[in-house]
């Protein structure tokens, strides 16, 4: 989920509900989880991790938007 979010961080909200929704998903079909609270506890995992991923991503972009590879201008000292 991490990767996830790493890669799809630009459309955080998105990426957050695919992470919500395909996880639990794929745990049902693998068996290895039931419909419960177990399963809500680890949807809820699954965005945090996301999450993780989505802020490092923006934190990437930030950086190469604000200060990465800025030359001064002309007439800066």
């Amino acid at each position: 989920m991490i990767l996830l979010g790493l890669v799809f961080g630009r459309w955080w909200r998105s990426t957050l509900l695919a992470a919500a929704v395909v996880w639990p998903v794929v745990l049902v079909a693998s068996d290895a989880a039931r419909p419960g609270w177990a399963l809500l506890g680890a949807a809820g995992l699954a965005v945090l991790n996301a999450l993780v991923g989505i802020v490092i991503h923006q934190a990437i972009l930030w950086i190469v938007r604000n200060g990465g590879g800025r030359r001064p201008r002309k007439g800066d000292a």
